[in-house]
Order: structure tokens, then C-alpha cells, then sequence
């Protein structure tokens, strides 16, 4: 089977949208100054959320999540499926790993969703579902996440979705990298709860 040219567009057009600091750009334009000086110095909707700002917080939250949907769907529009799905992660790559911040982005999940809620929106839906539930009983927003990712790949499965269940196990690998940190403070019990400030 030849190859795609259109999917090295999608790969590239991807990760260029995913890569645009939306936490970064909002809180600076808001004289907030650097969110990466701020908290975990992550560029995501949580440590926006430290600031105070739950405004800044949500659209940072729906930026994210909506840069890696738009880019599944667009490319799904354009061209196929396939060509989404590798748009969608390349979303995910580019806001992890953003090359105008030296490779030093956020952690993944509202990108994460986002991709899920294009590609498969019943699978996306749940995962959501999957991440509100444990926040609301446990207050952590780490914990949540890598629950939510960890389940992500058994949902696509169970709609019958096997190219979404591979892209969402692809994601994970490296949003459990991008929470290693987080992962430690759980374990010894000092990872901070939802809207407190990180000592």
C-alpha cells in the first residue's frame, strides 16, 4: 500500500495547532505575567486554576481540549479517519512537548480528551465521566487523569473502536511520563487536592 503524503500534513498540521500555549497566552494577556513561575509551572488549566482565575482556568481547559479535537476533525473532514486520528495525537505531542517553549509543555490531558471526544465521542464522553467521578471523590486531579487514561483504551475497546483504543494507549504511555512527578507525591501521599496551591 503506497504511502499518504497527506498524513505527514496531518502529522505536521497537528502538532503545530496542539503546540499553541493557550494557559500561557491567556494568563500573560490577563497580566498574570509567566504560569510557568507560577505553582507546578505547568501551562495547563490546573495550575492556571492556581492563580485564582477560574475564568482563565476553564478556557484554558476548553482551548486545549478543543485545539486537539478541532485538528481530529479536521483532517477527518479533509481527508479520512486515519488522517484524524494521527492529527489528534500529533495535537496531544505538540502541547506536551511544544517547540517555541523548548519541548516543555503541558501534561496532555485536556488533549487528551479532546482527541477522544473527536475521534469516538461515546468513548471521549465516558473518559470524561471516568475523570469528573474520581475527582469528585477523591480531589486530585492527577489521580484522576491517569484513572481516566488508564481506562480510555478498554472503553474504545468495548464500542468496538480498535484504532481509538491504539491511539489512546499510544497517548498514555507518555501522559504517565508528563505525571511521573505527580506519581511520587501520590505514592508518599503530598500530591496536592483540586484548587489548592502547590507547596
Amino acid at each position: 500500500m503506497p504511502f499518504d503524503s497527506f498524513l505527514l500534513l496531518a502529522l505536521a498540521g497537528g502538532y503545530l495547532f496542539g503546540s499553541i500555549p493557550f494557559g500561557l497566552l491567556l494568563t500573560r494577556l490577563a497580566g498574570l505575567g509567566d504560569i510557568r513561575s507560577i505553582g507546578s509551572g505547568n501551562i495547563g488549566a490546573t495550575n492556571v486554576l492556581r492563580t485564582g482565575r477560574k475564568d482563565l482556568a476553564l478556557a484554558t481547559l476548553v482551548l486545549d481540549s478543543g485545539k486537539a479535537g478541532l485538528a481530529c476533525l479536521a483532517f477527518t473532514f479533509l481527508h479520512s479517519t486515519e488522517a484524524g486520528l494521527i492529527a489528534g495525537g500529533a495535537a496531544f505531542f505538540g502541547h506536551c512537548f511544544p517547540v517555541w517553549l523548548k519541548f516543555k509543555g503541558g501534561k496532555g490531558v485536556a488533549t487528551f480528551l479532546g482527541v477522544l471526544l473527536a475521534a469516538a465521542w461515546p468513548v471521549g464522553v465516558l473518559t470524561c465521566l471516568t475523570w469528573l467521578g474520581m475527582a469528585l471523590l477523591m480531589r486530585i486531579s492527577s489521580l484522576s487523569a491517569l484513572v481516566a487514561a488508564a481506562a480510555a483504551p478498554a472503553l474504545a475497546l468495548a464500542f468496538g473502536r480498535h484504532d481509538v483504543a491504539l491511539l489512546a494507549l499510544l497517548l498514555t504511555l507518555p501522559l504517565y511520563w508528563r505525571h511521573r512527578e505527580n506519581i511520587t507525591r501520590l505514592l508518599s501521599g503530598t500530591e496536592p487536592r483540586i484548587g489548592a496551591a502547590k507547596t
